[in-house]
């Protein structure tokens, strides 16, 4: 059976499913289909995680999360977001994040890890400190960073370095390695960040990538580059082992501008699932300050559900997911796989624990909390 087969059973067989039914994927079975979703903490030194992403992370898996993801997690130093984010480049951060998968495996919760490369919108300060590219005498590294073509994201950010056909393979190279090393440390679920504007975002669409040679153009090869990172990640690290890729499914641009499309999307999840990818984490945004985003609740569901429907493969779904009501009804009614919630569980880790109280699930509670369970 091929993998999008495969995946199209796996997705029938959610009609039925609520938010607290397992789901398992290739060789790794869900509790839940709540998700963590990758939220920077701009709280790390070196690309070092420390006991903030313990204490983070790991009560989100106290709180009954079935997937628990890191934040996204740099393969190179330049390819940070914020001089404080995380990292997987060097052997050395191997170590402490073992401890942070190792807890959140004892909670019940399975580890995951979302590989990252910021591009053109690297070098820049953490939210609650300013705006715009921070100069190298603050710790930034404007000199290094890096994009499809030398345009900047906007008048406040660095001008990139347009990447070379080797540079890529090189860059190729620190996704598998990066890869490799969160498979030692434990994690077993990777997702591979090509959305919000972000380098592999920035190679897939056309308002960011005006290169002319084999990584420029077509669809076919503004997803060169993603491609070849899911190829080499999946030929690395164990069968059994998911692979997601976070898309943004649409840039928000008007007509007029050029940019990604939903329908885009859809041929890129059809091209992902061929190359070895388990499900797509469908959220929007991000490559251009230009554009003009529709916000409500649920807003970025009907992306996971258009290509869940028209290429076959699992999705999550993201975006202004709040109510446990809400959440059930996603998974109930077969849009997504997964819901993936982000801000509200900043607000309360806890939000398993109580969503299924609401919903009426009686779920395991962890022992040392069994007698504030109602």
């Amino acid at each position: 059976m091929d993998l999008l087969t495969q995946n199209k059973n796996n997705s029938n067989n959610t009609a039925t499913a609520h938010l607290f039914s397992p789901l398992t994927i290739r060789g790794i079975t869900l509790k839940n289909r709540i998700l963590v979703s990758p939220m920077c903490m701009y709280s790390s030194e070196d690309g070092f995680a420390n006991d903030w992403h313990l204490v983070h992370l790991g009560s989100r898996a106290v709180g009954g999360a079935g997937l628990v993801f890191t934040e996204a997690t740099a393969v190179e130093a330049r390819g940070r977001i914020a001089p404080q984010d995380l990292g997987i480049w060097d052997e050395r951060h191997v170590e402490m994040l073992s401890r942070i998968a190792r807890f959140i495996r004892e909670q019940g919760a399975v580890a995951g890890m979302q590989l990252a490369h910021a591009g053109r919108k690297a070098s820049v300060y953490r939210p609650w400190e300013g705006n715009g590219a921070v100069p190298a005498t603050e710790g930034g590294w404007p000199d290094e960073v890096v994009g499809p073509s030398p345009e900047a994201f906007s008048d406040s950010y660095n001008v990139p370095h347009e990447l070379t056909k080797d540079e890529i393979a090189e860059i190729v190279q620190a996704f598998v390695k990066g890869a490799e090393r969160a498979v030692r440390a434990g994690f077993e679920v990777l997702e591979i960040h090509g959305a919000h504007g972000y380098l592999l975002n920035e190679f897939l669409s056309p308002a960011s990538n005006h290169r002319t040679d084999e990584y420029g153009g077509s669809l076919e090869n503004r997803a060169r580059f993603l491609l070849e990172v899911v190829r080499g990640i999946r030929q690395t690290i164990p069968a059994a082992l998911p692979v997601f890729v976070r898309l943004s499914a649409t840039d928000w641009l008007p007509d007029s501008e050029p940019g990604f499309t939903p329908e885009e999307s859809v041929a890129v999840a059809k091209m992902l699932a061929a190359a070895g990818v388990d499900l797509i984490d469908a959220s929007s945004g991000g490559v251009s300050h230009k554009q003009q985003v529709k916000v409500k609740p649920g807003y970025q569901v009907p992306f996971a559900e258009k290509i869940k429907r028209e290429s076959g493969i699992l999705t999550a779904a993201v975006g202004l997911i709040s109510e446990p009501e809400q959440a059930d009804r996603i998974i109930r009614e077969g849009p997504a796989d997964l819901v993936a919630l982000a801000r509200e569980l900043l607000r309360d880790p806890y939000w398993p624990l109580h969503a299924a109280r609401t919903l009426g699930y009686d779920i395991k509670w962890p022992d040392q909390y069994l007698r504030a369970k109602r």
